[in-house]
């Protein structure tokens, strides 16, 4: 059995390695390792996500699925929810997700069939309702932003999405100070993509980075 680390956040202002910590002590705990990382920024709400994908790819009969929260792999509507869920079904990958208690069995190898039968079927039924709960989720809180946007909009208050200034601030100092991309998403938590547009405005300005 192989554990892979699926990491997901929806935009590429936000920071997919968050959750890499927690799901790394989880397996500690229960003396396994994680195998490889999948790291992206996707929204959930897309079928279309290469490292899942790609994950699902190299995994075989047996290997585990991990995820902080079900939501990290769904967010689908029904019709792609199913796509998404019977492409797991068929290489018999198994689920693991820290917010879903019944799929922590499946880290256990000595777990017996019918046991491990058992919690299959209760796992299945508990997926179907939480990618539901997700989906639902993602779909009030897109129609209460654009209820914002509308008001907004009528008030003329409406500005569109506005940029993090000191997070901007901060990134360019680390920059100017010569850190690496890699020390720099360690600090702020921001994007990889966030760090090169500053640094593309630094040339265009004639600012020395790195």
């Amino acid at each position: 059995m192989r554990i892979y680390g699926y990491l997901r956040a929806s935009t590429k202002l936000q920071n997919a390695n968050r959750a890499k910590t927690s799901l790394k002590k989880f397996a500690k705990d229960l003396n396994h390792a994680v195998s490889a990382w999948f790291i992206e920024n996707e929204s959930g709400a897309k079928l279309k996500r290469p490292e899942l994908f790609r994950l699902l790819e190299i995994a075989q009969n047996g290997d585990v699925l991990l995820v902080e929260q079900v939501d990290r792999i769904s967010r689908l509507n029904t019709e792609d929810w199913e796509t998404l869920k019977a492409a797991i079904t068929t290489k018999g990958i198994r689920i693991v997700a820290l917010d879903l208690p019944t799929s922590h069995q499946f880290m256990n190898q000595s777990t017996d069939e019918f046991t491990q039968r058992m919690l299959s079927a209760i796992n299945a039924m508990l997926l179907d309702m939480l990618a539901a709960v997700s989906r639902k989720d993602y779909e009030d809180r897109r129609r209460r932003q654009l209820e914002g946007i509308k008001i907004a909009k009528e008030n003329g208050k409406y500005r569109g999405r506005q940029i993090n200034q000191k997070l901007h601030d901060n990134i360019s100092a680390l920059l100017q100070a010569e850190k690496s991309y890699g020390s720099i998403v360690e600090l702020l938590g921001c994007s990889r993509s966030t760090i090169s547009k500053i640094r593309k405005k630094h040339k265009a300005f004639g600012i020395s980075t790195l």
